[in-house]
């Protein structure tokens, strides 16, 4: 039984660890704004949700196949209790002193991201409240 609840809410929780994750790095990002040479970074958030939910019982549902010793091996961030790999951001308009942040961009992923979260967690409010509802009994 706890089996299925846990997997009912498994993907909802890896997209709200995400969201969070996310959340911390453009935080730093709009506290480093006025940092010289400070590079912007970001999370794929669809990648690593993908990633997430392509794996099953923790294990990946897709290896790579190495057939040389001198291949690279499969590496990177990980959604599934890792840190998701974080992707440094391309600026619209250079800067002097290096800085890549866009204060209106990061602002406006800030604040979309927060929206989704709040969502992400209203979702899984309503969810938790509709399995405790479906328990009772009448």
């Amino acid at each position: 039984m706890i089996d299925k609840l846990s997997e009912a809410l498994h993907f909802q929780h890896q997209a709200l660890r995400l969201r969070h994750q996310r959340q911390d790095v453009l935080a730093n990002n709009i506290a480093n704004a006025d940092t010289p040479n400070f590079k912007a970074r970001d999370i794929d958030f669809a990648a690593e949700l993908a990633r997430a939910a392509g794996r099953e019982g923790g294990r990946k549902t897709l290896e790579l196949n190495q057939t040389s010793a001198r291949h690279l091996g499969a590496s990177g961030g990980s959604a599934d209790g890792g840190v998701p790999q974080r992707l440094y951001q391309m600026p619209e308009q250079s800067s002097l002193d290096g800085n890549t942040v866009e204060m209106e961009r990061e602002r406006v992923r800030f604040a979309d991201n927060a929206l989704r979260y709040q969502a992400g967690l209203t979702f899984m409010n309503r969810s938790l409240q509709g399995l405790k509802t479906a328990m009772q009994s009448e």
